[in-house]
C-alpha cells in the first residue's frame, strides 16, 4: 500500500521502558463500528528501538517504521513530543 521511500509514522505514550533500548509505545485510534455507528477506542502496543535509552514512562513520542531489529521490533523512536509529569516534589 505504501509507496516507496514513504514510512509511517505514529505517535503514542511510552507504557514500559524495563527493556535496554527497548520500549514499549501504546498507540491508540478510534475506529467507527460498522452496524452500531458508535466509535470505540482501539490500542496497540509495540516495541519501538530507543537507541539513547532516554525514553520515560508517560512520555509521547513519535515512532517511524524500520527494518527489523529483533523478532518484534520494528519501529524506532524518532523524537519526544512531550516528557512525563515527575511525582517528585520538593518538601
Amino acid at each position: 500500500m505504501s509507496e516507496r521511500g514513504v514510512t509511517k509514522q505514529r505517535e503514542g505514550v511510552v507504557r514500559t521502558n524495563g527493556m535496554t533500548k527497548t520500549v514499549v509505545v501504546e498507540l491508540e485510534r478510534i475506529v467507527l463500528h460498522a452496524r452500531y455507528k458508535k466509535y470505540l477506542r482501539r490500542r496497540t502496543r509495540v516495541k519501538a528501538h530507543d537507541e539513547r535509552d532516554e525514553c520515560q514512562v508517560g512520555d509521547r513520542v513519535v515512532i517511524t517504521e524500520c527494518r527489523p531489529l529483533s523478532r518484534e521490533k520494528r519501529w524506532r523512536v524518532s523524537r519526544i513530543l512531550n516528557r512525563a509529569a515527575t511525582g517528585a516534589t520538593a518538601g
